[in-house]
């Protein structure tokens, strides 16, 4: 799979379409959709689902240097207001998450400098993945390639947030909803990156 095959199953879910067009249409400093709502979709794509069958939410990452709670619920209810009530938007300004995510999940997480740096975090290396609008296309941040979405293979992403028992549930629930997932324990290399690469290849 490549980055236009995967775009464009990604983007037969309507709700991943119309979220990348609103994220671009409120300017949200580097914004992006992000990790599960687009792999998800492309399993579903992949294995003849409807396009949004088990996707519990869709997730936006952007980076404001203003880490205020009050900002960062702004953000949530501008896209709860833009969106059905029954669509659940889970909006996340990166520049704050440091200053929660330890006493939600007991692991450590270093402050990021970037959203990207927030999707390379991710527990699942398969879903180290984000769009976002660019003109008339769309940008790609996809550091580890296509090929185990295409594959459907969940598989580690080491780093300094990682927890084996977080790992561990998300496949499980991934597992059930999806039996063709193949679950691996192999640790992946994969890299830090502010940006796509020049022209938007991953």
């Amino acid at each position: 799979m490549n980055q236009s095959e995967f775009l464009a199953a990604a983007l037969k879910n309507p709700v991943n379409e119309a979220i990348a067009r609103e994220l671009d249409a409120l300017a949200l400093p580097d914004a992006w959709l992000v990790s599960g709502c687009l792999v998800q979709t492309v399993w579903n794509v992949l294995t003849g689902r409807v396009v949004d069958y088990g996707i519990s939410d869709y997730d936006v990452f952007y980076f404001d240097p203003d880490t205020s709670w009050e900002a960062e619920d702004a953000v949530i209810c501008e896209l709860a207001r833009r969106f059905p009530p029954e669509l659940k938007i889970e909006a996340r300004n990166q520049a704050r998450v440091h200053l929660w995510y330890g006493a939600k999940h007991g692991v450590p997480y270093p402050p990021l400098s970037c959203s990207t740096e927030g999707i390379d975090r991710f527990l699942t290396a398969n879903t180290m993945v984000g769009i976002r609008r660019a003109g008339d296309g769309y940008e790609v941040y996809a550091p580890n390639g296509f090929d185990d979405i295409e594959g459907m293979i969940a598989r580690p992403n080491p780093g300094p947030n990682f927890s084996p028992a977080n790992y561990r549930a998300k496949v499980a629930r991934w597992k059930r909803a999806w039996p063709e997932v193949t679950v691996m324990e192999g640790e992946p290399s994969h890299a830090h990156r502010c940006r796509p690469r020049e022209g938007g290849d991953p």
